[in-house]
């Protein structure tokens, strides 16, 4: 399965990012990693270049959700994309909020799969059972 990655926005958790892409492939995904600083639309082409079926979209900074907010328009302007799965995950907002609320307003956003401050093999494994309840494994 293909999975796209990468940091979004002016995130630059390089060292994240490269523990992500090991993981994955180490899980046997075939990984194309964006790198940081990445824009939305980059991960969205991207998606569509590789045949991709799993966006999986990093953010440590806490600064996401401004990068973040249109995942569902693009989603939907992007044809063949019904089917792919939109996970982000990592420190998804600046300060302290509630996770509940803050994984609620990132699947108004789009998101399948929200990790706030879930650590990466736990989010791993949620995207594995979701792959496996969608019958796509």
């Amino acid at each position: 399965m293909k999975v796209v990655t990468g940091v979004v926005g002016n995130d630059i958790h390089v060292v994240a990012n490269r523990l992500i892409e090991l993981s994955l492939d180490a899980r046997g995904y075939e990984v194309f990693n964006l790198g940081v600083n990445t824009h939305l639309e980059e991960f969205f082409d991207a998606v569509v270049e590789t045949g991709a079926e799993v966006l999986l979209i990093s953010s440590l900074n806490g600064e996401a959700e401004g990068w973040s907010r249109e995942v569902r328009a693009l989603k939907s302007q992007y044809k063949g994309l019904d089917d792919v799965i939109m996970m982000i995950g990592g420190n998804l907002t600046v300060g302290s909020g509630d996770a509940d609320e803050i994984v609620k307003k990132y699947k108004k956003y789009g998101f399948d799969l929200v990790c706030h401050q879930i650590d990466l093999n736990t989010g791993l494994d949620l995207l594995e059972d979701f792959i496996e309840k969608r019958g796509q494994a």
